[in-house]
């Protein structure tokens, strides 16, 4: 994020969103909040005539409406005029050093879906599971991972409510033990964490300060209770669980930036299921597999294979050996299936 002292009083971080209006901190005033309207011209593509693309006096030929693209993000940074009365009006959108996207559901059967982007701008991943209550899910968290290497984001794995398998003997606990084991071998380094005890929460704090750091995961894993014990008097609401399906209640409505008083700030997402694999092909599924990747290219058929049936396949052989996980790798066929019926 650019300094106060190289930035002009006319640039600010998108900071929320709602359905027609964004909330914008100006850079060199970040304790102001503008909320400003969004240019008709950013919602609209000029199409120029192809035969002189170089020409001085090019002409635009036609105004195409961007109907299936919103075109601003949480964490962009704008450029804004004033319209009085304390708002104003976003003119233009500065170019993005990262982002994250995830694919919008077909609005008809047949249809194309398209590229949402989540968020803009951001250092790092943190996908948040609960230890327990609810249970998590692994193959969300390697779809979420995979997800951030496509967008060549790190990721900081987080388990939340550490206190409800601490020091007891319950199968949860095992088996976030073993789990942890596994992805840290991998190569991603987890964070465990309580807001109970406190355990965990001074590294947390270290990893995310001076960075802007997405938060993703189901409702109910505990991300509005760590946010408010990582930053005290941000208001937010905390729903419980709900006890009769076991599925979080959602706390967020819509995407946020919450500056950090230590440093840095953090996205939160309204209930975020899956990011989108949307820059990915399926050719290059294993790559974002970083115990894979290594192995990509080396079997039998090369880069043909796709690492399931086919003989002298690297992959397959690194699975019976124990140099793969065989849950990894079954999550990584699942994945592939579900993308090949997309």
């Amino acid at each position: 994020m650019s300094t106060k002292d190289n930035v002009s009083d006319d640039e600010g971080v998108v900071y929320k969103k709602s359905t027609s209006i964004c909330f914008v901190r100006p850079l060199r005033s970040p304790e102001r909040v503008i909320p400003c309207a969004v240019s008709s011209r950013l919602r609209k593509e000029l199409v120029y005539p192809t035969a002189s693309p170089s020409s001085l006096r090019r002409r635009v030929r036609q105004v195409k409406e961007l109907d299936h693209s919103d075109p601003l993000a949480v964490g962009d940074v704008v450029r804004f005029v004033d319209a009085g009365s304390g708002s104003g009006v976003i003119v233009e959108i500065l170019p993005r050093r990262s982002h994250l996207s995830r694919r919008t559901a077909a609005p008809t059967p047949g249809a194309h879906a398209f590229e949402q982007v989540v968020a803009a701008n951001v250092d790092q991943i943190i996908p948040i599971f609960a230890a327990a209550d609810p249970s998590p899910h692994w193959n969300m968290l390697d779809r979420y991972l995979a997800s951030a290497e496509s967008f060549h984001l790190p990721a900081v794995i987080c388990i939340t409510k550490l206190d409800l398998v601490r020091g007891t003997d319950r199968e949860p606990g095992k088996e976030i033990q073993a789990t942890v084991a596994e992805y840290r071998q991998i190569g991603y380094p987890v964070r465990l964490v309580s807001v109970v005890t406190g355990e965990g929460l001074d590294d947390l704090r270290e990893v995310l300060r001076s960075r802007i750091s997405v938060f993703v995961g189901k409702s109910g894993v505990g991300k509005t209770s760590l946010l408010n014990t990582l930053q005290p008097g941000l208001g937010l609401r905390v729903n419980e669980v709900n006890q009769k399906t076991g599925k979080g209640r959602h706390t967020t409505t819509c995407p946020e930036l919450f500056p950090l008083d230590f440093g840095g700030a953090v996205l939160d997402t309204p209930g975020m299921r899956e990011v989108g694999l949307w820059e990915a092909n399926l050719e290059d599924l294993a790559m974002l597999f970083l115990e894979m990747r290594p192995l990509v290219g080396k079997c039998r058929f090369g880069l043909d294979c796709s690492h399931d049936e086919e003989p002298g396949c690297a992959v397959r052989k690194a699975v019976m050996m124990g140099q793969i996980s065989p849950r990894r790798y079954q999550s990584f066929l699942r994945m592939r299936e579900d993308w090949r019926r997309r």
